[in-house]
């Protein structure tokens, strides 16, 4: 038998690989909010008027000189007979 040749290499392309590592990191946001609460006192001024009522009657009188007999029924609420200018 006779001594193995050996042949030049044969290179093929070199296939890349990728391996991804994942290392998480944790950024913290802070977000600060206040609420103010505002109480708001209304003050109602309520404004009352009592007002009262009366009544006053008042009571004229009235002198006429007639003439004549009085009326037999009288002709307005009054029982006097209508007046007349003196000297008529």
């Amino acid at each position: 038998m006779a001594p193995t040749q050996v042949s030049p290499a044969q290179v093929s392309p070199t296939q890349n690989s990728v391996n991804t590592n994942v290392i998480p990191h944790v950024v913290p946001h802070v977000h600060p909010s206040h609420t103010t609460n505002v109480n708001k006192h209304i003050f109602k001024h309520q404004h009352y008027y009592p007002h009262t009522e009366s009544t006053v009657n008042e009571c004229y009188s009235q002198h006429m000189v007639c003439s004549g007999r009085p009326p037999v029924a009288p002709m307005h609420h009054n029982p006097c007979c209508r007046p007349r200018r003196f000297g008529f």
